[in-house]
């Protein structure tokens, strides 16, 4: 009875474990204005920004840059980044809706005619993942 009684208190005393993901950010077209970059965990919500779990704002530095999301639990994440080259807070598009702003996705995931889905940009967070994502 005490060593289930003890066993109970360490299973919810314990921390659950924490994970990185780090993000090698490429094509980055020019060294103006900022990355936006969002982390999403439901499939219904992304790739809209404004309602990822986490985004942030990044000043571009470089054409390469990288950024880490630290101590996330494991689980399904997807990202979405853009390169908001004007500081306009959004990204634009032309009359026909096709960005004209850099974009890119986890997993490089990318369909013609719209953005690609939860699943094609999903990754299982168990550990520290290193990725890379190339913006087009």
């Amino acid at each position: 009875m005490k060593f289930a009684l003890f066993s109970a208190l360490l299973l919810i005393l314990s921390p659950n474990p924490k994970s990185n993901i780090t993000i090698e950010i490429k094509g980055i077209p020019s060294e103006k204005g900022n990355v936006f970059v969002g982390l999403f965990r439901q499939k219904d919500e992304f790739p809209v920004f404004g309602k990822q779990y986490i985004g942030k704002i990044i000043p571009v530095t470089g054409k390469k840059m990288t950024y880490t999301f630290d101590n996330l639990s494991e689980g399904k994440y997807a990202i979405a980044i853009y390169h908001d080259e004007n500081k306009n807070g959004k990204l634009d598009k032309n009359y026909l809706g096709v960005p004209t702003e850099a974009y890119g996705f986890s997993n490089n995931a990318r369909r013609t005619f719209s953005a690609p889905s939860f699943e094609e940009a999903e990754l299982n967070l168990k550990s520290d993942l290193n990725i890379s994502i190339t913006l087009k």
